[in-house]
């Protein structure tokens, strides 16, 4: 198993007294299969589905900067190259990006493992690039860098038995357990870590779980058993972990809620709009009703069509002839004269869905990249 580091800048990690580099870092795990969001994660990286028009991984890049992190490490597998290419070098979104290849995905732990060289003796960010935050993570970043130590951020949630669970006493982790059958508290540890290079050392000593993989959770233990501090924050934010369509539509419809209105596109005099709209430049909607909150894509065409509230519709979309609301179209794609509403779906990008007169209640549909359907009379 091979790791290969591709860098567009970087500093060494070290002062120049040979000491920890204070400014913490950032990394990103971009890695995983996606299997909860297939059939889009069959062609695409799941960190690169859109909330309102946004890559899921994109708002992880820029709440580490929003923090003062620009030096970020992101970890990336099969979809490598999709990421590369949507990331760049990290400029368009403040940051200096370093891609990190890991060739086979063997847990959290072993994505920092092979990310050491370019982590350093800097203490970091760990963000699990599926992971979707409202509001930021800047409060948090503040804290550990102000008091140097280990923290991990907590989440209430109404399922504890199928995450990692943190047992607290006075603000201090004295415990974490991995899906416990009896749960000691509601409080999940989510996906972002604010970790000492200290970790480093009890990963080396870990040993694969009983699904193969270096565990993330019996890092954070290790650190507890050598007597080390580990702090907590309970989020008071919105969180969700986007691994499967109904997160995505929730997220997207959070985020749409908070966007302000506005128009850089053109808007004919046969439209009626509702706002909060926003509608990208280049687009264009002719005789078409616009409730908001919702977001239209640069270069999109809406004609002779309703989109309704929580709808995101991607850069150079066609839509005509279409009800459409509280769902995800992503880019390229094409639905027109669909006479039934499509009501709380993802539509993949460069689908072609096509149809012809019909009632009915409405479609729910989960359609893949490049997917093409004829709808028949009916």
């Amino acid at each position: 198993m091979s790791t290969t580091v591709a860098t567009t800048e970087r500093s060494s990690g070290t002062s120049a007294a040979g000491g920890r580099d204070e400014r913490a870092r950032g990394l990103i795990l971009s890695g995983g299969k996606g299997s909860r969001l297939r059939p889009f994660t069959y062609t695409n990286a799941k960190q690169l589905v859109p909330i309102a028009n946004k890559p899921v991984l994109f708002y992880a890049i820029e709440q580490l900067v929003e923090a003062g992190i620009t030096d970020i490490g992101i970890v990336v597998g099969d979809t490598g190259d999709q990421v590369r290419e949507a990331v760049g070098d990290g400029g368009a979104l403040g940051a200096r990006v370093t891609f990190i290849q890991q060739d086979v995905p063997l847990g959290i732990a072993h994505g920092v493992k092979i990310a050491r060289d370019f982590l350093g003796r800097s203490r970091f960010v760990l963000y699990l690039g599926d992971n979707f935050v409202l509001g930021g993570i800047k409060d948090y970043v503040d804290s550990f860098v102000a008091e140097g130590n280990s923290r991990i951020l907590l989440h209430p949630v109404e399922n504890p038995r199928d995450f990692g669970i943190a047992e607290l006493t006075g603000g201090r982790v004295v415990k974490i357990v991995e899906k416990p059958k009896k749960p000691a508290s509601n409080l999940a540890v989510i996906g972002i870590y604010l970790l000492e290079p200290s970790v480093f050392d009890v990963i080396e000593t870990l040993q694969p779980s009983a699904r193969g993989e270096l565990e993330i959770t019996d890092a954070l233990q290790g650190l507890l058993d050598r007597g080390l501090r580990v702090d907590a924050s309970v989020m008071d934010r919105y969180w969700i972990d986007t691994g499967k369509m109904d997160d995505m539509l929730n997220a997207n419809r959070r985020v749409i809620a908070t966007l302000e209105a506005r128009c850089d596109g053109e808007i004919d005099e046969r439209s009626r709009v509702y706002d909060p709209v926003i509608v990208g430049p280049g687009a264009k909607v002719v005789n078409s009703v616009l409730r908001g909150p919702l977001i239209i894509g640069a270069g999109a065409e809406i004609t002779d069509s309703y989109i309704g509230p929580s709808t995101a519709i991607d850069h150079g979309c066609r839509i005509k002839g279409c009800r459409i609301e509280d769902s995800i179209v992503m880019e390229d794609t094409v639905i027109e004269d669909i006479h039934w509403p499509i009501v709380k779906s993802m539509i993949g990008r460069r689908v072609e869905l096509r149809g012809a007169h019909g009632v009915g209640s409405g479609y729910s549909l989960t359609l893949g990249d490049h997917s093409r359907i004829e709808m028949p009379d009916g």
